[in-house]
């Protein structure tokens, strides 16, 4: 949740950005549109590279997770299988 807050605010902010630079600029129209378009790309570019930190961070989070959870699954059968041959044992 708190993520896509982000995103949308940072998507309205470049986007309320872009509209006050127009419509405030103090110099011609094309050198404007660069301008605008040169700062788009750069806020297009950060925002990129924060997802891709947010996504490698969630990827080695899951990866922990999942070899977490493999460990304690073999660590299960490992217990089970013991409980089995301690029960075999008992009933000769």
């Amino acid at each position: 949740m708190k993520t896509d807050k982000l995103v949308l605010g940072v998507l309205g902010g470049i986007a309320a950005g872009a509209l006050m630079g127009i419509l405030f600029a103090p110099e011609k129209g094309k050198k404007t549109r660069k301008r605008i378009l040169s700062k788009g790309n750069d806020y297009a570019d950060d925002l990129k590279d924060k997802y891709e930190t947010l996504l490698g961070t969630i990827t080695k989070k899951y990866e922990g997770i999942w070899l977490e959870g493999q460990d304690l699954l073999s660590d299960g059968k490992e217990k089970l299988e013991k409980t089995k041959k301690e029960i075999q044992k008992l009933e000769i």
